[in-house]
């Protein structure tokens, strides 16, 4: 009975009042916890959803072209005249997706659909690209320089490992002509605002240009926009729509 009696009249704690100090840090803490949880959602999740859906259209994309290729008659062989200059299309109208970009050093499945003008909202941000082509720069496969631009990180983080290029790297875009096949050649770190990289000799202005060069631009480094990596490639060859480079065969669809 004692002990029980001791408990009865032990003293209770006194109930704390929320303050108004205490109201706006418990605020504070979940609107901080919230921020994180979107952050992460942006930077992860949302990267991880848009890269798969840019995957995705430029793999359809590809299909198509192909797949036409190999429904169309084939032409009757030319043993007279053989062609040294590869096809060049015309300026495809702004926003038009008109080639797919196939980097595999980037990954085995990588691919982006490539449309005209950088807009970042309606090109380098949509679900089905990632990759503008700069409009005043050359086509795939003309003499100067074919110019292209995408995310580093963000919106499918289209180049965010474009820095592991070697030298000897191949880039292949895809046309409804056919195959246009790069090879990395070196990088340039520039300010944002040295717009020289896109002339046709780049940095040259009065230059004529000769050889047929692939440029590609992204901010750097990764998550921040203080510079620009560049990336130089030059012209190798070109292939009909029906003959999938070997090396990016799998990615294609077309591996055995």
């Amino acid at each position: 009975m004692t002990t029980s009696t001791t408990r009865e009249r032990r003293p209770r704690r006194p109930h704390r009042r929320p303050t108004v100090v205490g109201v706006i840090g418990e605020l504070l803490i979940t609107a901080g916890v919230l921020v994180l949880l979107f952050l992460g959602w942006q930077v992860w999740w949302n990267n991880l959803v848009l890269a798969g859906q840019q995957t995705t259209a430029a793999a359809q994309q590809s299909q198509k072209w192909v797949d036409d290729a190999l429904k169309a008659p084939k032409p009757a062989p030319d043993t007279q005249t053989a062609q040294v200059d590869p096809p060049v299309m015309a300026k495809p109208a702004p926003y038009q997706p008109f080639a797919v970009l196939y980097v595999p050093r980037l990954g085995p499945d990588w691919k982006r659909v490539i449309r005209e003008t950088v807009d970042t909202e309606r090109v380098l941000n949509s679900y089905t690209a990632g990759v503008g082509h700069y409009v005043d720069t050359q086509m795939p496969g003309q003499v100067g320089n074919f110019a292209v631009a995408g995310h580093d990180s963000g919106w499918g983080n289209t180049f965010i490992d474009l820095s592991k290029l070697r030298i000897g790297d191949r880039i292949y875009v895809q046309t409804q002509d056919g195959w246009y096949t790069y090879t990395f050649r070196n990088f340039e770190y520039v300010q944002p605002s040295a717009v020289g990289v896109l002339l046709p000799v780049p940095r040259q202005p009065s230059a004529t240009p000769t050889d047929r060069l692939m440029t590609i631009t992204t901010c750097n480094p990764p998550f921040h926009a203080g510079e620009r990596l560049i990336a130089y490639s030059m012209f190798q060859s070109f292939a009909p729509p029906a003959e999938v480079p070997s090396e990016i065969a799998a990615a294609v669809g077309q591996g055995g």
